[in-house]
């Protein structure tokens, strides 16, 4: 009888890396959307006799990378030259490192979700990172028939590799790690890491052994996924795929193999063995001298991390946020940004999330836009102003910010125009609520039969007669008064 098996997952994660500039040249990044082509010279195009010259600030963001996920910078990284014959590395090889990559040794550790939207319980996962190492990206093709283009803008954009240990144990796993690898690198502004612009791309390893085993079967890598939902189907599938071959040869794979994910398909399709060092025929990169971090270096960069989002994480927690709000944090530094600023106005994390995780987003979406079009961080620190001075209700500043949302205006313009400015003057609603007594003779025959709950409708005719512009504390306090007396 067959043994259970288990999933034996690791990955290798590319993120581009946030500058200006490509990796070993002075032409800019920003090509998204831009006519093939036109970034580009001499040096990422690989004319001969041009020398690369290291981009300061994408060695600078990688190290602060490996620091935030545990890796130890090392004292000496070289650049390799990695042999590939594709047409879009123009110059025949990637200038990778191999031997001596910039980081080794971190580990991450991250949480898998709960059905209910949060994250689960208990301390979280850990999984072993291997390496960082930096590398220029190559460029893109573009299939049209039976003619395929090349558009080189790409080529030459820094990258960091990040390779993990075998840690993963499913699908679930590699997604939450993932997700979390991705929010470090964004905390820590060393990637922006959008994958719709295909900057976080994953090739996943995934091969099957028997439980209680320690041996490493071949391995199945899928290339190329550019989304979690990829990463999480084209697992799920390759698993399957193994485990039936397994059921039928009883046994794993005979050879890593390299597949591709089709992802309109759902299926994987086989396209070669899996490459080995010595296919790629490394050789020392000549033109470029050995990285140096003394360190006093790390310890300098050590001091520029921010908040990591395992710290925010407990933070929140205690805060009395849940699980599900402090992931949408953690998720979208833009709501961060405005939750940190209220947070840090008012003093109160709870009120915060209403404002920008409950209402704001929620208006939103309803209006049928995103986050680029959300309220600036001025206009909800003026509006929560404007509620806290008296100037206008916490029911009113729901409409004000539903109004920032629609026309773009200014808290202080929509409030002028809008007549939202809350009634507090005394003697006005004195007056007001005399006449509500007066309209609602049977509300205080309830109240005076011991009904305190009756005095809403006192309260709610003022509201209604003032379109909910008045005070509701200084009505209640005014009310109590006259029925005292």
């Amino acid at each position: 009888m067959m043994k259970e098996l288990e999933v034996i997952i690791g990955l290798e994660v590319h993120a581009q890396i946030s500058t200006k500039t490509k990796l070993f040249c002075g032409c800019s990044i920003d090509f998204f959307g831009k006519e093939a082509n036109t970034t580009v010279c001499p040096i990422c195009m690989g004319h001969p006799g041009t020398l690369p010259v290291p981009n300061a600030l994408a060695v600078k963001k990688a190290a602060l990378a490996s620091i935030a996920i545990g890796c130890t910078v090392q004292a000496d990284s070289h650049f390799d030259r990695k042999h590939y014959f594709y047409p879009d590395l123009p110059s025949g090889f990637q200038i990778s490192q191999y031997d001596f990559p910039l980081a080794l040794n971190g580990e991450v550790t991250f949480h898998i979700p709960s059905p209910s939207g949060g994250e689960a319980g208990g301390g979280g996962k850990v999984c072993r990172i291997r390496r960082l190492h930096l590398e220029n990206d190559a460029g893109k093709l573009v299939h049209r028939g039976s003619v395929t283009l090349c558009d080189f803008n790409r080529a030459g954009t820094p990258l960091m590799e990040i390779v993990t240990e075998p840690d993963l144990r499913n699908a679930a796993e590699a997604v939450a790690f993932a997700q979390e690898l991705r929010r470090i690198l964004v905390a820590v502004s060393a990637s922006e890491a959008d994958m719709f612009k295909g900057m976080m791309r994953f090739d996943a390893s995934i091969s099957l052994r028997e439980i209680g085993s320690d041996v490493l079967n071949p391995r199945s890598e899928i290339k190329n996924l550019n989304s979690f939902k990829a990463l999480e189907r084209a697992l799920v599938y390759e698993e399957k795929r193994l485990r039936d071959i397994w059921e039928k040869t009883g046994k794993p794979l005979d050879r890593n193999i390299t597949v591709g994910w089709l992802d309109d398909a759902g299926v994987t399709r086989e396209l070669r063995d899996k490459e080995s060092a010595d296919d790629y025929r490394y050789f020392p990169e000549p033109d470029i001298p050995p990285l140096k971090f003394t360190k006093a270096d790390i310890e300098n960069l050590r001091k520029e991390l921010p908040v990591l989002p395992k710290t925010l994480r407990d933070e929140y927690r205690k805060a009395g946020l849940s699980d599900a709000e402090s992931a949408m944090l953690l998720e979208e530094s833009a709501l961060a940004l405005r939750f940190e600023a209220i947070r840090s106005k008012t003093g109160d994390a709870k009120r915060a999330a209403s404002i920008v995780l409950t209402q704001m987003t929620g208006m939103l979406n309803a209006a049928g836009k995103t986050l680029a079009d959300a309220p600036s961080v001025e206009s909800l620190l003026a509006l929560v102003a404007a509620v806290d001075s008296g100037e206008i209700s916490a029911n009113k500043g729901k409409e004000v910010l539903e109004a920032i949302i629609e026309t773009g205006k200014s808290p202080n313009a929509i409030i002028s125009e809008g007549g939202f400015t809350q009634i507090s003057d005394t003697s006005t609603l004195e007056a007001l609520v005399k006449k509500a007594i007066d309209a609602n003779p049977s509300a205080i025959e309830n109240y005076k039969k011991g009904k305190t709950a009756a005095l809403g409708a006192i309260v709610g005719w003022v509201m209604k007669e003032t379109k909910g512009q008045a005070n509701p504390g200084a009505v209640n306090e005014i009310l109590a008064k006259k029925l005292a007396s």
